[in-house]
């Protein structure tokens, strides 16, 4: 394998990354809303909740679609492997946002109270276990899971949910409920937007406590996820833009600066995914408990032609996909107002 095949596979690594992270920020305060949409009481509340990622959630999962789309072309090794050994875990991802996302559509289109009842909860629901499961798939590949000498998945679906996993689950949907909330103040006005206020408060709490112990947890237990910082101390200065982004929300927040809150929300999920992507590289999926079969940006990627070719595809397709996005919120910016249209 020539240089530059090594750097096609390095340049797909950091790609790849970048479009989960666009995931996990846009998508993220999706389903961060959903989590909290049974907190809110009345009809109308719920209803400016909805709306206020109705003309957007579509739009954010693009990025999913494009993030594993982009790993098949480039790692189809990866693929194969995550999605055969994943595959009970992501038919219920699967069912939990084409869930989400029919409630979303069906709720408002009778007025009985048990039809929304009904379609609220689903709702909830399915965003609460779609963020979950999230953070168990990324608890797993830190963690590592048990890889043959073939590249197959040598597990059972029973053994991804050890507790690490599902403290990443746990720490997952808590960062993406104070994601949605910041999100959702951006959006609303009023009482709701007063109230929104203390559940931000409520919320950061959560997701600190679970990050505490997450991190705690890591350097016990998953030391191959901390050894490249500890291995170039420069790293930290990442860590601590981590940490200085979570505690500058609090501060935004106070001095009624919401969209800088949520950009520090978005500045917190882009450190954790850089730090995850830095101590992960060069492997993609880290074998437990024998990490000679890992499969790597090397041994999983496809021909330098292949990439080559795909690279030339993402320049044209990605920035379509930014352009997009932004174009979209910028259309539906400003505060929910309620009319005959909305949800």
């Amino acid at each position: 394998m020539n240089t530059g095949s090594l750097d096609l596979n390095a340049i797909w690594f950091v790609l790849i990354g970048v479009l989960f992270t666009g995931y996990a920020m846009l998508d993220g305060f999706d389903l961060g809303v959903g989590a909290l949409h049974l907190f809110t009481k009345s009809d109308e509340e719920r209803r400016v909740m909805l709306n206020a990622i109705g003309p957007v959630w579509d739009g954010n999962e693009v990025w999913l679609v494009t993030g594993g789309g982009a790993l098949f072309a480039a790692f189809p090794n990866v693929y194969a492997t995550v999605f055969s050994g994943f595959y009970l875990a992501f038919v219920l991802l699967l069912v939990a946002l084409i869930f989400r996302a029919v409630a979303i559509e069906f709720r408002s289109k009778q007025p009985m109270r048990w039809w929304r009842r009904m379609w609220d909860i689903g709702f909830s629901a399915g965003s609460i276990l779609s963020s979950f499961l999230i953070g168990v798939a990324m608890g797993n590949i830190a963690w590592g899971i048990p890889i043959d000498d073939r590249g197959e998945f040598a597990g059972t679906f029973w053994s991804l949910l050890h507790p690490y996993a599902l403290l990443l689950g746990v720490t997952t949907v808590a960062l993406f409920m104070m994601h949605g909330a910041i999100y959702a103040l951006i959006k609303t006005a009023g009482p709701l937007h007063d109230k929104l206020r203390g559940w931000i408060n409520q919320c950061m709490i959560f997701f600190i406590v679970c990050y505490a112990v997450t991190t705690m947890a890591t350097l016990l237990y998953v030391p191959h996820m901390a050894a490249r910082l500890r291995a170039n101390p420069w790293l930290f200065s990442i860590a601590l833009a981590n940490m200085l982004a979570i505690a500058n929300i609090p501060r935004e927040i106070h001095r009624g600066n919401d969209w800088r809150a949520f950009l520090s929300s978005c500045a917190v999920m882009l450190t954790l995914m850089g730090l995850f992507g830095l101590e992960m590289f060069p492997n993609l999926v880290f074998s437990n408990p024998n990490p000679a079969h890992s499969l790597d940006i090397h041994n999983a990627a496809s021909s330098p032609k292949t990439l080559g070719i795909m690279l030339t595809m993402a320049g044209i397709g990605v920035p379509v996909v930014v352009a997009y996005t932004v174009s979209i919120y910028w259309i539906f910016r400003g505060k929910v107002r309620l009319d005959q249209m909305s949800y």
